[in-house]
């Protein structure tokens, strides 16, 4: 079953008890997004339901305020809720607090990065919800420490994101071992079949509510892509941030390029941290803090944190490197454009990347507009390069088709995919998806035409690799990924 709403509803129209209502108009909330008006009732009752929308569209809620209205009815259930990184799962704690506090609703979160100690004893004081990563659940699920047959709830968010890190096992595990009576809520931005299997599994009955089509960007960004040689990314990243003013987040596919890029942007003279795996929890809740309040104008992210960022008003994301999975542009270009603002998100692609922008334009049926690249600085020694950019190789960076060379085991040596059939298309003077600032051409590479596009603003957002074998999901082993 599928339900859409076309009628703009406020709060008081979804059935949510009025001390919740009381807390939502504190603390601004009075119009829901699509997402929370159609998901509210449904999950008030107790179904079983699969949310299909995008980051940014107020999924926390959707799912939050449902939950806890389980909970103060019964006190002795539980709600569990899954998420796949440590930074979105302190975010979504934080918004659970901020509405449940005042009623009596205890909170923890239970992730990697932090002693175990120390959430035995959050879990000691027995919360009514729960928060955590697949990781770490399965460690207290192993030491006892979490009782899953007081579970009445289980919340299953960035599904596939999850699955795409490999985390089905230990989601297979968290879901097998809960009891079978509860209410299972499933939340993903796309619905590959493998959501479509695990929904059929452990889902009784659900109600599925789609927001927007698998795929679909944030309406209110606007994109541009530069083709450019690696050995050029330094100097026209610099070229860029001199054009915008606003906070910036940078994606870079590995933590090595997140640590060079954003040393190359402190030397350029602007405020800039980064965050990626190697990073402490404490250091990541520094650096995305410090980010929110506008200590650092510019953040550096590898895909990790891609899901995790949750800051309004970034003006521009930028994909220093494309990721390898066409769901995971999504997903970056998301951080930006939230909240009904406007975002603009500017990628680089080398020349041997065109088929991965062909397979992101076939997912999100939108044209991306090419821009010509503009004048570039002049080389520039920084702590980024070490030597000039015009250097062949530079400390794992290597200009051309050879790609990058950062990775231990030989690194990235470029797509294979050869370029599309038809190359470029001139569409004469740019596109609603975005165009060129400095002059170019306008033109769009040609790829899957039809779909409108998003309209443009602030931030850098993140996402995954893509198969090189054309599938959107990488292989996995039996085994998943460590607590994250």
């Amino acid at each position: 079953m599928v339900t859409k709403m076309t009628k703009e509803v406020d709060f008081h129209g979804l059935g949510i008890a009025p001390a919740i209502l009381e807390v939502l108009k504190k603390l601004g909330f009075s119009v829901p997004t699509p997402i929370q008006a159609q998901s509210i009732p449904i999950a008030s009752e107790g179904k079983d339901l699969i949310g299909i929308a995008q980051t940014g569209t107020g999924k926390t809620l959707a799912f939050g305020i449902p939950l806890i209205q389980g909970v103060l009815r019964n006190p002795h259930k539980r709600a569990l809720i899954v998420l796949p990184t440590r930074e979105l799962a302190l975010q979504v704690e934080e918004t659970i607090r901020k509405v449940g506090s005042s009623l009596g609703i205890k909170t923890a979160v239970i992730i990697g990065g932090e002693g175990m100690w120390k959430q035995n004893r959050a879990l000691s004081y027995k919360p009514q919800v729960v928060i955590g990563t697949p990781g770490r659940i399965i460690d207290h699920l192993e030491h006892k420490t979490l009782n899953f047959k007081e579970v009445g709830i289980v919340v299953i968010d960035e599904a596939d994101r999850m699955l795409d890190m490999g985390f089905y096992p230990q989601l297979k595990r968290i879901m097998d071992n809960v009891p079978r009576e509860r209410q299972t809520m499933l939340f993903s931005a796309t619905m590959p079949e493998q959501i479509v299997a695990m929904a059929r599994t452990y889902l009784q009955l659900p109600v599925r509510v789609e927001i927007a089509r698998s795929g679909t960007g944030a309406k209110d960004v606007t994109h541009e892509i530069f083709f450019v040689n690696q050995s050029d990314k330094p100097r026209l990243l610099e070229k860029i941030l001199q054009e915008y003013k606003g906070s910036v987040l940078v994606f870079s596919r590995t933590k090595f390029g997140a640590k060079r890029i954003s040393a190359h942007i402190r030397a350029l003279g602007h405020t800039a941290v980064e965050i990626h795996s190697e990073r402490s929890l404490f250091q990541r809740k520094e650096a995305m803090h410090g980010f929110k309040v506008g200590k650092f104008r510019i953040l550096v992210a590898t895909d990790i944190a891609a899901r995790g960022i949750d800051v309004s008003n970034i003006e521009l994301v930028l994909n220093y490197d494309l990721p390898d999975a066409a769901e995971d542009y999504v997903h970056r270009t998301g951080r930006t454009g939230r909240a009904g603002t406007s975002g603009h998100a500017i990628s680089f692609a080398r020349p041997d990347e065109k088929r991965d922008v062909y397979n992101i334009e076939r997912l999100m049926r939108i044209n991306l507009p090419v821009s010509k690249l503009p004048e570039l600085p002049p080389p520039y020694k920084t702590a980024f390069t070490g030597i000039t950019e015009r250097t062949t190789s530079v400390s794992g960076y290597q200009g051309g088709r050879g790609g990058y060379q950062g990775r231990s085991s030989g690194g990235y040596q470029g797509r294979s995919g050869a370029p599309r059939s038809g190359g470029y298309s001139r569409s004469g003077g740019g596109s609603s998806t975005g165009g060129s600032r400095f002059g170019g051409t306008g033109r769009t590479y040609s790829g899957n035409r039809g779909g409108a596009v998003p309209s443009g603003g602030r931030s850098v957002g993140g996402r995954k690799p893509f198969n090189r074998s054309g599938s959107s999901y990488p292989s996995r082993g039996p085994g998943g990924p460590a607590s994250r």
